[in-house]
């Protein structure tokens, strides 16, 4: 299962909004006889891909064991059901992390297991499958992507100058970081006042990616240019409005957005509204790349699961900070978190602080 488990870290990058499963076939004496991890989305998934290594080592599989980090799908969707080819394959155990989460398989996998006669077990490398899986978890049972706010600060907490300047705080090497992180989810989200600001790409460069993230701005005049980088070809870009105003919407639906209407109070986007909307869209993990006010936006309406926060060792004093929150009555409003990780990403810090219960679902 350590194989297993590997495999799928190791291919992480490409099988969103699939989950990455990684899947190992060996004899009872832990010979292994294939490997294999899910590939991109319409491509083969992870028991496929070990069947097929196994045939072509020459192996057979029948009576072997298959160890994979998620349950077995069970139903046809962009491929056919990985249960059916364990069984034709003839092997005879199953170990499988985790159930999958998805209602249309939900154990369905596991049943067609058993009674085709083959053992199933489940448990083994759950928590580590589960974490690695977040955002699809997060999509499959609350129906809303798994929200990562990142965030590139001075030690005294500013993310750019009262005047907006913020480039670079941290360093090459965090800002490279950044970008494997905003690899693996499946979109980014900005708002309009960094479009106009910074006019950003928000797509990975620093690292090599087998696919780009989706991008989306909360843009609730559609104010965003014609002429912004963001528009690159062959990336979905979701622009989400709160106000009407046809002539630009289809202007920019020219160069290839798709612009959603989702007004809330106040004539702003509906954020939670948006993040449901974004699930139906098969976003799994969301990677906010955002200025002070969206942040403090997604902050105040309990939308960001967790934060990724980058801090170098520099004080800037004046500045606009990570999140526009607001002064707090007591410190019983404070926002509990949870450290997850801290890591040297020379010369900065990387520390990773989770919202204290949010990945009880």
């Amino acid at each position: 299962m350590s194989l297993a488990l590997q495999l799928a870290r190791q291919a992480r990058l490409a099988p969103p909004p699939n989950p990455a499963v990684g899947c190992v076939l060996a004899l009872p004496d832990g010979t292994v006889l294939g490997v294999g991890a899910t590939q991109r989305a319409g491509s083969a998934h992870a028991e496929v891909m070990a069947l097929r290594d196994a045939a072509a080592r020459g192996q057979d599989v029948r009576g072997a064991t298959a160890w994979v980090t998620l349950e077995p799908c069970a139903h046809q969707g962009r491929t056919g059901p990985c249960c059916d080819a364990l069984v034709a394959a003839g092997v005879a155990r199953v170990v499988a992390s985790l159930p999958d989460p998805n209602p249309l398989v939900a154990g369905q996998g596991f049943e067609r297991l058993r009674a085709a006669g083959i053992t199933v077990e489940i448990g083994p490398g759950a928590v580590e499958s589960r974490e690695l899986n977040i955002g699809f978890f997060s999509r499959m049972v609350r129906k809303t992507p798994w929200v990562r706010l990142k965030v590139a600060a001075s030690l005294d907490g500013k993310t750019a100058l009262e005047h907006g300047s913020s480039q670079w705080i941290t360093s090459p090497e965090a800002r490279a970081d950044g970008h494997a992180w905003r690899a693996r989810a499946c979109a980014v989200l900005t708002g309009i006042g960094t479009v106009l600001e910074d006019n950003p790409r928000l797509d990975v460069r620093d690292v090599e990616t087998p696919r780009q993230p989706h991008l989306v701005v909360v843009d609730s005049r559609l104010e965003t240019p014609l002429d912004a980088k963001l528009f690159i070809p062959g990336r979905q870009l979701f622009i989400y409005a709160a106000l009407s105003h046809p002539a630009r919407q289809a202007a920019l639906e020219s160069r290839g957005a798709t612009v959603i209407q989702m007004p809330g109070p106040g004539g702003k986007v509906d954020l939670a509204a948006m993040l449901r909307d974004l699930a139906v869209r098969e976003v799994n993990e969301l990677h906010v790349e955002a200025g002070h006010k969206l942040n403090g936006s997604l902050v105040r309406e309990g939308l960001v699961d967790e934060f990724l926060v980058y801090l170098a060792p520099k004080l800037l004093g004046h500045g606009r900070d990570m999140a526009s929150l607001g002064p707090l009555e007591d410190l019983a409003g404070a926002v509990p978190l949870a450290f997850r990780d801290v890591y040297r990403v020379w010369p900065d810090l990387r520390i990773m602080a989770r919202v204290a219960g949010r990945d009880s679902f």
